[in-house]
């Protein structure tokens, strides 16, 4: 169980003498990534102006995150749409991934097939990179950073600092603790979820029938995982929000 609560590091890369550990997190976020910008190249090639097929799927789904922008956000919206639908993928993404740990590991293709390239990969396990509190902790930072941008550059510095002495002078240090918890809340609460969801399904994998976690994971890694996205990104749209207007 001390495993399942913390980062793994597969390897190391050594650069001007600087050893820069690479864990399962860092490692599943590029496999994300790549998939993503695969998936992103595939499903926007060829646009067409009467769109039809995968083009109908993008499209939607773009009119979704518009839509969900502009409610949440007002006028300002389009400046912060992209972030919010980039943001909301890669979380859904990356806190259901677990569902693929059925998939054979490096040493277990080695067993199977033989080939030494299988033997040569670090083996890890497949597992959400957002059950590790520091990948949570920098996207809830980047999301307080945009907001602090956002503040400043829709308000000007003069009306951010303003904005600081509201509702009266003395809540100047409050306001500014605000940012701190805010990141705390966005991370910790991302974290909080995804880690105990997985740590009970690898419970029910290790003492009941496979059939049954099968039908669980529907609720804990499908289900459980899109709602904390799409939690992270209402509350990332209101903070902004309330930064802009």
């Amino acid at each position: 169980m001390e495993n399942v609560m913390k980062a793994n590091n597969i390897f190391t890369i050594h650069i001007f003498g600087v050893n820069i550990p690479i864990s399962d997190s860092i490692i599943m976020m590029w496999i994300i990534m790549a998939f993503l910008i695969i998936i992103t190249l595939v499903f926007t090639r060829n646009l067409k102006t009467i769109p039809k097929g995968k083009q109908n799927v993008i499209e939607t789904f773009v009119d979704f995150i518009n839509n969900f922008a502009k409610n949440s956000i007002g006028h300002h919206w389009r400046s912060f749409a992209p972030y919010l639908g980039t943001i909301f993928i890669f979380l859904v993404v990356a806190n259901i991934v677990s569902i693929f740990s059925i998939l054979p590991t490096s040493g277990e293709l080695y067993k199977i097939t033989g080939l030494a390239f299988f033997k040569n990969i670090p083996e890890f396990t497949i597992a959400p990179p957002t059950k590790d509190l520091n990948v949570t902790a920098t996207m809830g930072l980047m999301t307080i950073l945009i907001v602090l941008g956002a503040a400043i550059r829709f308000k000007g510095v003069k009306g951010w600092l303003k904005g600081l002495l509201k509702p009266m002078p003395i809540m100047l240090p409050f306001n500014i603790m605000d940012y701190g918890t805010r990141t705390l809340s966005l991370s910790l609460r991302l974290f909080g979820n995804i880690l105990a969801s997985f740590i009970i399904m690898e419970l029910i994998y290790g003492v009941i029938a496979p059939v049954v976690p099968a039908a669980l994971s529907i609720f804990f890694d499908l289900f459980d995982g899109c709602l904390q996205a799409y939690i992270f990104v209402f509350l990332s749209s209101f903070y902004i929000s309330e930064a802009v207007e």
